[in-house]
């Protein structure tokens, strides 16, 4: 291990020094793209997840890049921005179920006990309540005749048209919407099956794995093998594999309850383990007095999925774990951030506006760096003038096919991006400022956004998106393009305006008619629902909330997550007036909404 340490070392130090010294090349070659990405992509980095001491490594890296350039530190004599995550969770000696009458049954090999489980201790009656599903739109109800309140209801995954690609049960069907409605009936806690059909199922227990907000308080939410369930009900007389297909046909609740002699006794405790990540950032000052003053941030993320810590984000399904690589995404993002810092470090005397070159972490978690970024910025995020973003910029096909998003955030855009176009792409404009990259968190904040991307592709999130597969002369011609749009932007007397782009609604998206118009501050894990802004002319902002804010409570519906929020807002209708309470500065205000439609 130490003679490996040491060799690691120097091939850290060596290709330090390099860059530094012998490196130094102001024009964007494929020659200096190869040496980044090779770099940054090696196994030596373990697909650099996020937190990582490899990660942290690749940090040091961007930093000394950015010193040689002679970029700035960008917070307070620092190019580094610590945030905090939850880098997973685990289950603490507090988890044990057992049925009285019956048995007990033993944690990862029986059950598990759900990610987003409150920590609760309880014993309880049981009751079968189907899906699990309250929909009055489609004339169906799973707690129809029945009472749950203080008890454990028994529900099925899926729903009564699981074999449908089209069903409008699909927005009642997810684990968190079902154990929402079961907290709102009354129920101590709730148990998922997975029923005998769909046939493929292979009746796996759920992943132990974050999704983005805190657990539901004070309720136990477990996931059951389907034969603890079945011997059970089969004690009580019934038959899982017929109720199923008789709830199938006939689309009615067939809910009963458990004889009294089975309770459940549950403890259930989940633990977050919080990690740190690192947004690396400098930059060149603008010359212009007036001009400097505005900035314009050009970034790409540098974290990637590691080796087995994102199994669930992975398109591998091999049983051995495999260092994600991560050349295109997005060791070549990231290259291009270092290429253009070191390029316009070269021309510094010619810069109007001042410019922020700046690597994410945290993007593959869900953009978790640059919503930091912008949440907690060195100065007014107003002062931003555009954000460019590089994600996936590696692999230009033969096509020359070069994919910009966000093309409808200024109407300064679509005329820039063609006049620039000396690289014959074959361009392809997506206008919103959406997509799941770093650049949302700049539009979240009504900054004008391009996403330059050029595709996916079959090595996507696997092993074997390694350096060797990088097309190094296309991301030249790429890179040289970002920096022919952002001298453009950087030398001009006006700053691009933004444009407000909404996108179309996606099905399976819920059944929101309404529209509050908050924008949600990810990465936020305590209670409520923690907004970072809000739209212009929506109804949070007439009603006075602002970026900051965190929703305690929706009309009478207690708001403990973002998902609490969601379910609330579904029971409304567009002219509906509704209170909420609010936490602004550590004390409570009570808002009145009036709902706009969506």
């Amino acid at each position: 291990m130490k003679k490996l340490f040491i060799a690691f070392l120097l091939i850290y130090t060596t290709s330090s020094a390099i860059a530094q010294k012998n490196w130094y090349n102001p024009q964007i070659t494929p020659k200096d793209i190869k040496a980044h990405i090779f770099y940054i992509a090696s196994d030596e980095f373990k697909g650099r997840f996020t937190g990582s001491k490899e990660i942290k490594i690749v940090g040091n890296y961007i930093k000394k890049q950015f010193e040689s350039y002679g970029l700035k530190p960008l917070f307070n004599n620092s190019y580094f921005q610590e945030f905090p995550f939850i880098e997973k969770l685990t289950l603490t000696k507090n988890n044990t179920f057992s049925i009285t009458g019956y048995k007990s049954l033993k944690l990862h090999e029986n059950y598990i006990t759900a990610p987003f489980s409150g920590k609760a201790e309880l014993t309880a009656e049981l009751v079968f309540a189907g899906y699990g599903i309250s929909a009055p739109k489609l004339n169906y109800d799973d707690y129809d005749g029945i009472d749950v309140k203080g008890k454990v209801v028994i529900v099925m995954r899926y729903n009564p048209e699981h074999d449908s690609s089209t069903s409008q049960f699909d927005s009642y069907s997810s684990f968190r919407k079902k154990a929402a409605n079961a907290k709102d009936k009354g129920a101590a806690g709730i148990i998922f099956v997975n029923g005998f059909f769909p046939k493929d199922d292979k009746d796996e227990l759920m992943q132990l794995r974050y999704d983005g907000a805190p657990g539901m308080k004070d309720f136990a939410v477990l996931n059951v093998k389907r034969n603890i369930i079945d011997e059970l009900f089969k004690k009580n007389g019934v038959d899982l594999s017929e109720l199923q297909t008789k709830i199938d046909k006939e689309k009615k609740p067939a809910s009963f309850y458990i004889d009294k002699k089975f309770n459940a006794i549950i403890k259930t405790e989940v633990r977050e383990i919080q990690n740190y990540g690192r947004n690396v950032a400098g930059f060149l000052e603008g010359n212009d007095p007036k001009l400097k003053k505005e900035y314009i941030v050009i970034g790409a993320h540098y974290d990637h999925l590691g080796i087995d810590q994102m199994k669930y984000a992975s398109m591998y399904k091999g049983d051995k774990p495999q260092i994600h690589n991560g050349a295109d995404d997005n060791a070549s993002g990231t290259c291009g951030v270092l290429e253009l810092a070191e390029k316009f470090s070269s021309l510094k005397d010619q810069l109007k506006r001042s410019l922020i070159f700046i690597a994410f972490s945290g993007e593959e978690l869900g953009i978790l760096g640059s919503t930091y970024f912008v949440n907690n910025p060195p100065f007014s995020t107003d002062k931003i003038a555009a954000m460019l973003n590089m994600d996936m910029i590696g692999r230009l096909n033969e096509k020359n096919e070069l994919t910009i998003i966000g093309t409808g955030t200024s109407t300064n855009w679509k005329n820039l991006l063609n006049k620039y176009n000396k690289y014959n792409f074959e361009l392809k404009f997506s206008e919103a400022g959406t997509g799941g990259s770093d650049h949302q968190a700049f539009t979240n904040k009504n900054i004008p956004v391009l996403f330059f991307f050029t595709g996916m592709h079959s090595d996507y999130h696997k092993p074997t998106d390694d350096p060797e597969k990088i097309n190094l002369n296309g991301e030249a011609n790429v890179v040289n393009y970002v920096y022919d749009i952002a001298y453009s932007i950087d030398t001009v007397s006006n700053r691009p305006d933004f444009v407000k782009v909404e996108e179309p609604k996606m099905r399976g998206t819920g059944n929101t008619k309404v529209s509050v118009g908050t924008i949600p501050e990810f990465g936020y894990n305590g209670n409520g629902y923690k907004i970072s802004g809000v739209t212009e002319g929506g109804a949070a902002q007439k009603a006075g909330m602002k970026g900051g804010d965190i929703i305690i409570k929706f009309g009478n519906k207690e708001v403990n997550n973002i998902y609490d929020f969601m379910y609330a807002i579904e029971k409304y209708n567009p002219g509906d007036s509704v209170d909420v309470i609010i936490i602004r500065d550590g004390k409570e205000i009570k808002l009145k909404l009036e709902l706009q439609a969506k």
